[in-house]
């Protein structure tokens, strides 16, 4: 998952239609078996390899299948340094290598109800931070719920172990990683307008730039990893970061944000339903509980948008 921005796009959005909903529904499938290619990575790569390698791959075809794409907004400039920095270190770098490190801990389920929370951290953000979109009593209610799921999420690893256990520092690093996606995404929404393409292409840069040095420091250059855990990588950098960013964009710039909001209740789905089927995870009934309240709290919290979609 990458921060996504919608000022770019200066031109009128239409009804989601029916090559929309299908990317839609790709899309969220892509980014749910995101986990599991994780899962399957850290096999034969530390986490930081996996990430860094995902970044730079990633980061290269994203710019040979986008750089012929026209662009609908304003270049980056220097003045959009600083943001472009902050929006790859929160949306690409740290959250990336969490997950990673905290898949090695946790289940790739897990890791996927835990980025269902992002919508959660942001509606505190936004009502201190942006004019206009302050909390409300249904948002407060959602909030609060959500909040429920994720204490639900946490709650098993702190009775066992405590705050400093394997399995709870796991937890909290897929819980920070949403915290990070949540900030990538309220900077991407106060910063400078920016085509939406070049957006992607320097998230994915800035955040190889930032990882593959501290890979290479920790861990080193990978040595003769198995041939399932480098498809796995190169699958990883291609599909759910590659091309899901392209994806991502068109759909914002035809269907709009709202529209491309509502992924947000399939990527968890698909995480815990491909994590039990391919790695075999244990059917949790606290994972679907935790899922249930976060995806629950989130729409009561984007109730009008989802109202909106239907009519």
């Amino acid at each position: 998952m990458v921060a996504q921005s919608s000022r770019s796009n200066r031109t009128a959005v239409a009804r989601p239609t029916l090559t929309n909903v299908v990317m839609l529904l790709a899309l969220g499938l892509i980014w749910g078996a995101a986990f599991l290619g994780i899962a399957l990575a850290l096999d034969g790569f530390g986490p930081a390899q996996v990430a860094g390698g995902r970044l730079a791959i990633g980061a290269l075809a994203l710019a040979v299948l986008t750089g012929f794409a026209a662009s609908t907004g304003p270049r980056p400039t220097r003045r959009h340094a600083p943001w472009l920095l902050a929006i790859g270190l929160f949306g690409t770098a740290v959250p990336f290598f969490l997950l990673a490190w905290g898949q090695t801990r946790v289940s790739s389920g897990f890791a996927g109800v835990a980025m269902s929370s992002v919508a959660l951290f942001v509606l505190p953000m936004t009502h201190v931070l942006v004019p206009g979109d302050q909390m409300t009593m249904r948002k407060s209610i959602g909030f609060l719920m959500g909040f429920l799921g994720v204490a639900v999420l946490l709650g098993p690893g702190l009775l066992t172990e405590g705050w400093t256990g394997p399995e709870t520092a796991g937890r909290l690093a897929c819980i920070g990683a949403a915290a990070c996606y949540a900030v990538a995404s309220l900077t991407t929404r106060l910063a400078p307008p920016i085509d939406s393409l070049a957006l992607a292409r320097w998230q994915l840069i800035i955040g190889a730039a930032c990882v593959v040095p501290v890979a290479l420091m920790l861990e080193g250059v990978p040595k003769a990893p198995p041939a399932g855990a480098t498809l796995a990588l190169i699958g990883l950098a291609l599909v759910p970061t590659a091309l899901a960013a392209w994806m991502r964009v068109s759909i914002i710039r035809t269907a709009g944000p709202s529209f491309m909001s509502t992924v947000g209740f399939m990527v968890p789905l698909w995480a815990v339903l491909l994590g039990i089927v391919f790695l075999g995870e244990p059917v949790m009934p606290s994972l679907f509980a935790a899922l249930a309240l976060i995806l629950g709290g989130m729409a009561i919290s984007q109730w009008p948008t989802i109202r909106g979609l239907l009519r």
